[in-house]
């Protein structure tokens, strides 16, 4: 694999810097801290630019705070400052990786999305009987710096540049405890690996879908899986076999050892299509598909708790917007 170098150059430039404080901003322009920061954005810029250049730039503290649907996670906001950094870092890096990517990783990727997965995986479901469901065990706290560094290095030569990416990722805040063992490992083997990424960041987004590429790439080049498609950690694989689908599942859990990942142990196994299988917050079947039922009662109990139609009407907005984008099923194709 060709390594591309330079790309320090590009990152730090003010044209880049800038550009990431925007993007860092959208949608946030109210908040007290991305308000000052826009307030003086050139000097600002300079500064955060001038700390890159010459290597004093630390990432700060996380602000951290729990939400419970729809399941109990832990979710780390960075200083703004930090997620301007982020931003143009990933500005830079995702080009160089994106053409390398499989397809049929449908998360945080332009042109891709959960309703194009959706679509994918209802089109999968009209070809084949079986589908093996997986769900990777507390993904983003198990993510392995080393691994993820090594993964960056394959691609990236340019030392600023994996400097900066390795600086953010050993900065990630303490996340859920993952002592799991894998192959080889001896008692103090867990814990003398550092392993964890931040809910929350941009870079985290980008990192999660890098940190999986071997994974992507195996089950479509070496295992030549006839449908898969994976969004962050929750993924599909369609087959003509149950036999064959369950033999596939031992393979994949071996390829995750070498990752340290473990697959949920009550979420990852093969199902008959007829019957429908979840996806994404949709139960897909042959013939249609419709809203899973958790997601429509969770649905209901954020209703119940919101007072005004200030605060529920964008919920109601967000939720029309997922469930129109519903149609009948089609063999449109896939890719």
């Amino acid at each position: 694999m060709k390594r591309i170098g330079n790309l320090w150059p590009q990152v730090t430039s003010f044209e880049n810097v800038l550009c990431a404080a925007l993007a860092a901003a959208s949608g946030k322009k109210a908040r007290p801290d991305v308000a000052r920061f826009l307030l003086n954005l050139e000097t600002e810029v300079a500064s955060l630019r001038r700390e890159l250049l010459d290597g004093s730039y630390q990432p700060g503290p996380y602000t951290t705070f729990t939400v419970r649907e729809p399941k109990k996670r832990l979710i780390s906001a960075a200083a703004f400052r930090d997620r301007v950094a982020h931003h143009a870092l990933t500005r830079v890096l995702e080009p160089v990786f994106e053409p390398r990517f499989s397809p049929c990783s449908w998360a945080c990727r332009k042109g891709k999305g959960a309703h194009l997965a959706v679509e994918y995986a209802g089109d999968a479901a009209r070809e084949y009987p079986w589908v093996l469901k997986c769900d990777i065990k507390k993904y983003f706290a198990s993510i392995d710096h080393q691994i993820l560094n090594d993964l960056l290095a394959r691609k990236v030569k340019c030392p600023q540049t994996l400097h900066l990416a390795g600086r953010i990722i050993d900065g990630s805040n303490p996340q859920e405890d993952t002592a799991f063992y894998f192959p080889g490992d001896d008692l103090f083997t867990p814990f003398q690996r550092r392993r964890g990424l931040p809910l929350g960041n941009q870079t985290s987004q980008f990192f999660a879908n890098l940190y999986l590429d071997p994974l992507d790439q195996y089950i479509t080049r070496e295992l030549r899986a006839p449908a898969y498609a994976r969004y962050v950690d929750d993924f599909l694989l369609f087959g003509s076999s149950r036999e064959e689908l369950k033999d596939t599942l031992v393979l994949i859990r071996a390829k995750l050892d070498t990752l340290r990942l473990l697959l949920h142990p009550h979420k990852s196994r093969v199902h008959p299509v007829r019957r429908g299988v979840t996806f994404l917050g949709w139960r897909i079947f042959p013939s249609h598909r419709r809203l899973a039922s958790a997601n429509v009662a969770r649905f209901q109990r954020r209703m119940r708790q919101l007072t005004g139609l200030l605060e529920a009407r964008p919920a109601i907005m967000g939720w029309v917007g997922h469930a129109s984008a519903y149609r009948p099923a089609s063999m449109s194709g896939s890719s």
